[in-house]
């Protein structure tokens, strides 16, 4: 399923606090496991692009870009032990 279509599906709900992010979560992991490739940080931020995402409205679906901008962040290895000091 496209990030759009959840979103817009998370826009019907009237969910706060931990079932809003517990929706937000599922509809997340749906997008990321949908996808026959690898999701990359590249599609979360071609997804936070879409016009849907530029202003959320309910609970569910802002936590659903918050996930979303999350997922745009590029994580650097952190070397422990002898690799570290070596570099």
């Amino acid at each position: 399923m496209t990030a759009t279509r959840i979103l817009l599906s998370l826009e019907t709900l009237d969910l706060t606090g931990q079932d809003a992010d517990a929706a937000a979560r599922m509809g997340f992991l749906e997008w990321a496991f949908a996808d026959p490739d690898a999701v990359c940080a590249d599609k979360a931020a071609a997804a936070l692009a879409s016009p849907e995402a530029q202003h959320p409205e309910s609970a569910a679906a802002q936590a659903f870009v918050g996930f979303l901008r999350d997922a745009t962040r590029k994580i650097t290895p952190h070397r422990r032990g002898r690799a570290a000091r070596l570099h």
